[in-house]
């Protein structure tokens, strides 16, 4: 009895065993009417990385090293993100029937299953689609042929395969067409793909400056992904591709309590775009770049993972093992301190920092104390009230830009490696956006310190932290109200602190 138990028992778990098996493979076709909702995707995506700089650079012969998977899996990760660009000659054809080449399916059809095989989630995106940023009517057909092609050929996957459908929309791919685009591609994609899980991102590179202006479609399959890389002056210091960016050498992230709550702010938004819409977040992208210093990069992943963990975000860390990254290709190991940051520290409590006011509006009597409006463009007009202590700008026209419509403080004095704190309250008759920025008053107008907010109709508190890159006695300090919403924007308790650790 006990030997006939056992048998049978080997055999379910086989047969288990091989279900699985043929669950994340190409072999049969997936029963997609068993694939998981969004959500319980989400979950299972957890904590991921991108396989950069491999199949979306312009190289003609990308190579993603099989054993890549094996040690992104053994390392903790539960999601790799392949960003793809699909666009380059010998990869699609430019022209109808904008063919993708059978090699290169086949190479993107390898890397997946090699991820397969090491029990990863993966995510292939479409990246880097320039043709279509710079001339997006024109080049939709191609896109939307490509998105054929590819769900096509895929259909056969299980629900631990998703699609992207763009990597940060930009350009002349604005937010109004993106919400079109996508609507067409999912279209396509749902005639071959009916319940694969969707991601979606946000136009105006992929940030959160876009998200009061998505549109989501009724579908039950698509998850939200964001990416962030704030703040830019440390994310980025150094990146050759980002112009002006070795004047920020040297700025840190020192983890304080003002620079969490600058993060905790910036995404209040996106929390309650999740909840209105019932619609998961994934983290697609964020990373410091490797020449910032090891203890401030440390910090800053640390504390975003567990955050965005806390929110029952998951994430994908930019990047595997580039300039980002968290393995070394050289000497085939990880960089302990950064992996751990990413997978195994918990939360830390923030460094502990004092403030020193430098500013406080008052608007008092009727008086702006200093603040001047400005309508910039033909296509923008507001008007200025000072009452009850607080400042009331009118939207009327409000441009095509944010800065077509600016209200500014003069002569505000930073230091260059100080860090900076603004407050305020404010609010809308309607959801509406708004940047705030620490610039120079002048040409080529450069940005020390900025944050883009969604303020609503309630009263709130707003704030964000900058490290200054260079010393100006003569600044601006502005909030940019433009390009969205016709209606009037309160602003009050504007503070400008110093951070003193």
């Amino acid at each position: 009895m006990k030997n006939i138990t056992f048998n049978v028992l080997i055999m379910v778990l086989f047969s288990f065993s091989l279900s699985c098996k043929k669950a994340n493979t190409p072999d049969a076709a997936a029963d997609q009417s068993s694939f998981a909702s969004s959500a319980e995707i989400n979950k299972r995506l957890g904590k991921g990385v991108n396989l950069g700089d491999t199949f979306e650079s312009s190289y003609l012969t990308p190579n993603a090293d099989p054993v890549y998977f094996q040690k992104i899996a053994e390392a903790g990760f539960k999601t790799v993100r392949l960003p793809v660009r699909w666009e380059i000659a010998n990869r699609s054809m430019y022209n109808a029937p904008y063919t993708i080449s059978a090699v290169f399916l086949t190479e993107i059809k390898s890397a997946i299953n090699e991820a397969l095989k090491n029990k990863l989630h993966v995510i292939i995106n479409m990246h880097h689609h320039d043709s279509l940023f710079a001339n997006p009517d024109v080049m939709k057909p191609m896109f939307i042929a490509q998105w054929q092609q590819i769900a096509a050929y895929f259909k056969n996957y299980s629900d631990s395969l998703l699609f992207e459908v763009l990597n940060e929309p930009n350009n002349n791919l604005d937010a109004d067409r993106w919400n079109i685009f996508f609507a067409d591609a999912l279209k396509e994609i749902r005639k071959t793909n009916p319940n694969r899980t969707v991601l979606k991102g946000l136009a105006e590179w992929g940030g959160l400056s876009a998200l009061s202006k998505l549109t989501i479609p009724d579908d039950k399959h698509l998850i939200l992904t964001i990416h962030y890389y704030n703040p830019f002056h440390f994310t980025h210091q150094g990146a050759e591709w980002v112009d002006g960016s070795s004047t920020w050498l040297g700025t840190k992230w020192y983890d304080t309590e003002y620079e969490r709550q600058t993060i905790e702010d910036e995404f209040k938004s996106a929390i309650e775009f999740s909840k209105e819409k019932n619609i998961p977040v994934n983290i697609g992208e964020f990373g410091a770049y490797s020449k910032a210093d090891m203890e401030s990069r440390v910090r800053w992943t640390r504390f975003l993972a567990r955050w965005f963990e806390q929110q029952n975000f998951s994430w994908d860390y930019w990047e595997f093992n580039s300039g980002f990254g968290v393995y070394d290709p050289a000497t085939g190991t990880f960089r302990t301190l950064l992996i751990n940051a990413l997978l195994k520290d918990a939360m830390t409590p923030a460094t502990t920092v004092t403030l020193v006011s430098l500013y406080k509006s008052n608007f008092s009597n009727q008086q702006a104390d200093g603040w001047n409006l400005y309508n910039n463009d033909a296509s923008a007009s507001s008007t200025l009230t000072i009452a009850d202590n607080k400042a009331l700008v009118n939207i009327t026209s409000a441009g095509s830009e944010s800065w077509h419509i600016q209200l500014i403080r003069h002569n505000t004095a930073i230091e260059a490696g100080k860090m900076y704190r603004i407050e305020f309250n404010a609010y809308s008759t309607i959801q509406k956006d708004i940047a705030v920025l620490v610039m120079q008053s002048k040409d080529p107008w450069g940005v020390y310190g900025n944050s883009n907010f969604t303020i609503n109709t309630t009263d709130d508190t707003y704030s964000f932290t900058f490290t200054a890159p260079s010393t100006d006695a003569n600044c601006n300090f502005v909030f940019s109200l433009g390009n969205n919403g016709l209606a009037p924007v309160t602003l009050y308790n504007i503070n400008l602190q110093e951070v003193k650790l």
